[in-house]
């Protein structure tokens, strides 16, 4: 489970990676260092990604992150793509 601690650490290495978090979030973390909240989801079939918002100032928080993750669930939960929601 990732924690602000956590984040604050995770450094820029030569290739993207992902670091998870709980329920499906996990940040992606570029060559430029660059950390990002997604979440991947599934929908009529189809594995689709959604961005929540860079990590860091200007950015989202974590708790922030988390809350965009329980709307984004119950969007899908009802049969809504978040592509075509945002």
């Amino acid at each position: 489970m990732l924690t602000d601690t956590r984040l604050r650490h995770l450094k820029p290495k030569e290739k993207l990676y992902k670091v998870n978090d709980r329920d499906g979030l996990y940040v992606a973390v570029t060559p430029a260092g660059t950390i990002s909240f997604r979440y991947n989801y599934s929908i009529n079939g189809r594995q689709e990604t959604v961005t929540f918002g860079r990590y860091g100032v200007g950015g989202i928080t974590l708790a922030e992150a988390r809350e965009r993750l329980n709307e984004a669930k119950k969007m899908v939960a009802s049969g809504r793509s978040l592509e075509t929601s945002t």
